[in-house]
């Protein structure tokens, strides 16, 4: 059985949303802690990690709730990065492998970083016949977005499409609909992209966006 791939002392950055693998995050960023973080990650070419939020805020406050976030996030690396006035970063980041918390401290600054364990990449299932209309509506959705004329930089969607991928389609998905951040979490850490998948398919018949 395969060892699995471990990272010591990776930063933090807790956010009420979810990255999902494939996802694009885009961030302005003006926290001292963030910004050093940020900042070195640039530099040397490392990812950071996502986790969700389950008590406090994204921006500590005097006397605000102390920060507790889930176990399981998903690496983060910068695609984009501007810096444009002092104190303040906007950057677009991609989310790539998930995590498993292993143990995780707070630094004297505020900043949070963790020993984690890699979870394995989705595996590539093609999406059946009886799911296909789930990709179709995304496919619908995104050449809707891109129409719009927004730049390929303000589209959620990174390329390529993978619109014949289970774990790509439910994952853009998620991203885009309006569910609850703990149900979103609850898909991202499955580990069968179908199952994912038809769970997603589900929630698109309740809301009425396929049939």
């Amino acid at each position: 059985m395969a060892t699995a791939l471990t990272l010591q002392s990776l930063p933090l950055f807790p956010l009420g949303t979810v990255l999902f693998p494939g996802g694009v995050l885009p961030l302005r960023i003006f926290e001292v802690r963030y910004l050093d973080m940020i900042s070195r990650c640039q530099r040397a070419g490392a990812p950071f990690g996502v986790v969700s939020l389950t008590q406090g805020q994204e921006v500590r406050r005097p006397g605000g709730d102390r920060e507790a976030f889930a176990t399981v996030g998903t690496l983060a690396s910068i695609s984009a990065f501007e810096q444009p006035q002092a104190g303040l970063m906007t950057i677009r980041a991609l989310g790539q492998q998930r995590f498993r918390i292993r143990n995780s401290e707070q630094l004297r600054h505020g900043l949070w970083v963790a020993d984690v364990e890699q979870i394995a990449a989705d595996k590539a299932v093609p999406v059946p016949e009886d799911l296909q209309p789930t990709a179709t509506a995304l496919g619908t959705l995104i050449r809707k977005l891109q129409d719009q004329d927004r730049g390929a930089e303000a589209l959620p969607i990174e390329q390529p499409l993978r619109l014949d991928d289970c774990a790509w389609v439910a994952n853009r998905w998620c991203e885009l609909l309006p569910m609850p951040v703990q149900l979103k979490q609850r898909l991202m850490e499955l580990d069968n992209p179908l199952v994912r998948l038809e769970l997603v398919t589900d929630v698109l018949a309740r809301t009425g966006i396929t049939g």
